[in-house]
């Protein structure tokens, strides 16, 4: 079977590599291998891999930086599908932003600062794609992506191109209407407003500056390990309970940020999902609340 897809993936001229180990590809640096890693350059690329994916009975996900995401020890079975090429593409006119999937997000902020454009200043040092951003509503500082986009371009699960508006992406609290159903997001349609450079580019500064004294950026990590309770901030009742620095294996809470759990070294999936469980009960059994992964874990 893997024989046969592999044919037919070089007769497409697709490029795609075996065995590739899905640490190098994470932000977290854990994850055992995935039997094929592939780049889609376009959308008749992406197209034709997840055509040849299904007649093939190969299982396929995607992913754009890795920044949320928790990898299994044991891999990937099947395809990785990772965007680049046309998806890394980002397009200015006026004060509308046309981006790939694929793109940074940190690059998106970075050019809608070069045209004096603001509105996105809080995303600027999110190590996600805008793919994942827009699917994830990502946010911080007050803002978050659902002020900011007017429309997103999709792939249905029949593999037809179509667009959702504002209003039918259903965007709140890291939830948008993708996580309903097998759509795979291509590019995302911004309008910005015109601003001062000096004054976008201090207050990307400052929310950078932020992050890197709060943060433990030095480790690798996911970001945020959970969503924030209705009522209260994950990080403040993991500290409350004294967890910080508690560990598992390679598998640390951070003793700077208490909301992020990073990779001392050698951490395991396992490492890291045996510290979630024991921050989520002991959160539970001190404080009432019920803490829920924001980290993907596959």
């Amino acid at each position: 079977m893997y024989n046969q897809f592999s044919k037919e993936l070089d007769h497409l001229n697709i490029d795609y590599s075996r065995d590739v180990p899905m640490k190098e590809h994470t932000s977290f640096k854990i994850g055992g291998n995935a039997e094929f890693f592939i780049t889609a350059k376009t959308t008749d690329e992406l197209k034709a891999v997840i055509s040849l994916c299904r007649e093939n009975n190969i299982p396929y996900m995607l992913i754009g930086n890795g920044s949320n995401l928790l990898i299994s020890d044991e891999g990937i079975k099947g395809a990785v599908i990772r965007l680049e090429g046309d998806f890394k593409n980002i397009i200015v006119n006026g004060d509308e932003i046309v981006a790939g999937a694929g793109a940074s997000l940190t690059k998106l902020c970075l050019d809608a600062y070069k045209a004096s454009l603001t509105g996105l200043e809080f995303g600027y040092g999110i190590p996600g794609s805008v793919g994942g951003a827009a699917y994830m509503n990502a946010g911080a500082y007050g803002g978050e992506m659902k002020d900011v986009i007017v429309s997103c371009t999709h792939l249905d699960k029949d593999l037809n191109i179509g667009t959702f508006a504002l209003d039918e992406l259903d965007l709140s609290y890291r939830h948008s209407a993708y996580m309903k159903d097998e759509y795979i997001i291509l590019s995302v349609n911004l309008k910005l407003k015109k601003g001062d450079s000096t004054s976008i580019k201090a207050r990307m500064d400052e929310l950078m500056q932020k992050r890197m004294d709060k943060q433990p950026l030095e480790y690798p990590s996911a970001g945020s390990v959970f969503k924030r309770p209705e009522g209260a901030f994950a990080a403040a009742l993991i500290e409350e309970c004294g967890l910080k620095g508690r560990a598992v294996g390679g598998a640390v809470v951070s003793e700077k940020h208490s909301g992020f759990i990073v990779n001392k070294g050698g951490a395991t999936c396992k490492d890291v999902l045996d510290l979630v469980k024991i921050v989520q009960d002991e959160v539970k059994e001190k404080t009432g609340f019920e803490l829920h992964r924001e980290i993907i874990h596959i």
